[in-house]
């Protein structure tokens, strides 16, 4: 482990006595890590750490009583409020409203991930006029308001429909307009249900999907063994209602000249392997801790 890494590790040591965790400010990445991850940080603590240049790590720290976290919501930074925007609770009441109502849109992004956020600033959020403050809305909420959800399928934004079709059931009405949208259609397939038309889709994406549904009958699983596409092929592969000798002659063919690409096919079909997670380093007694200080210089 290099120096860095080790003082970064100490910074973020519970029960580390608060004078050992002063001189660490010293360093900055460790001072990042002990503003973003402690949980026993002084209000002295604190405002050294804004006055060193890390108030935005800071923000982000949910651990910081409200009381403190809520002068972040008026910093003149744009990106200290949306540190704070992203987990912020409503105290002092209208927080929440005012930086819904940011006029930069990374801070209205941010703020879109938000659990605390009411249904009512969600659905403002919903209707932002910037579609990466909409998209947000997408990935970070999965379960919203009737009226949201319709909102962001049928957003002007092909990118915000696509993504809103890929998180939350349409209802009923919507299925007709998501299937006929091509940015829509690939997502839609696991809700109408495949068919022979769908199965010869020129989009790959389409007949992909088709290839994934539960309910693919036999037929169309055999046409779409030898599709052109090797993500259709291995997506039948992927089955496990896919006869082995089946399955082991379209493996054959799943080659490709991109490492990536190669990665995904392994990974749908549950052959890849993941490296062994580091276990986490031990903690230092005060003795340890000082002499590490000593040799940064700190």
């Amino acid at each position: 482990m290099t120096l860095d890494a080790e003082l970064k590790a100490l910074a973020v040591q519970e029960d580390l006595p608060a004078d050992l965790v002063w001189r660490l400010l010293g360093h900055p990445e460790a001072r990042r890590s002990a503003a973003l991850l402690r949980k026993d940080l002084t209000p002295e603590l604190m405002e050294e750490i804004i006055r060193l240049g890390s108030a935005r790590t800071l923000a982000a720290n949910g651990f910081v009583p409200a009381v403190h976290r809520a002068r972040f919501a008026d910093s003149p930074e744009p990106p200290v409020r949306a540190a704070v925007a992203a987990s912020i609770t409503d105290e002092p009441a209208g927080v929440l409203e005012r930086l819904a109502a940011d006029r930069d849109p990374s801070v209205r992004w941010f703020l879109a991930m938000n659990e605390h956020l009411p249904p009512e600033l969600l659905a403002v959020l919903a209707e932002d006029p910037e579609p990466s403050v909409r998209a947000s809305v997408v990935s970070h909420c999965r379960n919203v308001p009737e009226p949201v959800r319709r909102a962001l399928l049928t957003d002007s934004d092909p990118d915000v429909r696509r993504d809103a079709a890929s998180v939350y059931s349409p209802p009923a009405d919507l299925l007709p307009a998501l299937l006929a949208d091509p940015q829509t259609r690939a997502v839609a397939v696991r809700y109408a249900g495949p068919s022979a038309e769908l199965a010869a889709d020129p989009d790959p994406w389409v007949r992909t999907a088709v290839a994934g549904h539960p309910d693919l009958p036999a037929e169309l699983r055999d046409l779409l063994t030898g599709d052109p596409d090797v993500f259709v092929r291995n997506e039948i592969a992927a089955r496990s209602d896919t006869p082995a000798t089946l399955r082991d002659s379209i493996v054959g063919t799943l080659t490709t000249d991109s490492p990536v690409a190669d990665w995904f096919l392994s990974f749908r079909r549950n052959t890849h392997t993941c490296p062994p997670r580091a276990p986490a380093p031990p903690g230092l007694t005060r003795e340890q801790a000082e002499a590490l200080l000593a040799r940064a210089g700190l």
